[in-house]
C-alpha cells in the first residue's frame, strides 16, 4: 500500500498485513490472523484479499468501501507509467483521528444509514 491518495492515508493509518499460508483450511490459522490485525481496522491479506473490522455491520462495510477504493486507485495511478508523488509520512500519522472525524464513527451514522434506503428503493425483499 503506498500513500498515494486521501483515500490510502485512511487506511494506511490502520493497516496490518498477513502472509498467504496457502487457501485458509487450517484451524491453526486464526490465532496467526488475529495477532497480526491486532488493534488495526484493515488487514490486507497478501497474494489473497482484503479484510475488514468494526463495531458493526456498518462500519465494517464503509471500511471495506475505502479500502477497496484505495487500491483501485493504487492500481490505477501506477498504470500510467508516470512518478507518483507520495502523501507524507507526517500526513499519514495523523489520518487516524481524521477517520473517526470524516466518517462520524466509520460510517453508521453516515453512509450506512442512506445505502439501506437505497437499497430499500431497488430490493425491498433484502429485508426478508
Amino acid at each position: 500500500m503506498l500513500p498515494l491518495s486521501q483515500h490510502s492515508i485512511f487506511v494506511m493509518s490502520s493497516l496490518a498485513y498477513h502472509d498467504y499460508e496457502g487457501v485458509a483450511l487450517e484451524e491453526d490459522e486464526k490465532p496467526r490472523l488475529v495477532r497480526d490485525l491486532g488493534a488495526r481496522r484493515f488487514l490486507m491479506l497478501r497474494n489473497h484479499g482484503l479484510l475488514t473490522v468494526g463495531r458493526s455491520v456498518a462500519e465494517a462495510f464503509v471500511a471495506m468501501y475505502f479500502f477497496e477504493a484505495t487500491c483501485m486507485i493504487q492500481v490505477r495511478a501506477q498504470a500510467g507509467g508516470q512518478r507518483l508523488r507520495h502523501i507524507g509520512s507526517a500526513i499519514v500519522d495523523g489520518a487516524q483521528a481524521q477517520w473517526e472525524k470524516v466518517t462520524k464513527g466509520a460510517g453508521g451514522g453516515l453512509a450506512w444509514p442512506a445505502l439501506l434506503r437505497r437499497l430499500d428503493r431497488t430490493d425491498p425483499g433484502y429485508r426478508r
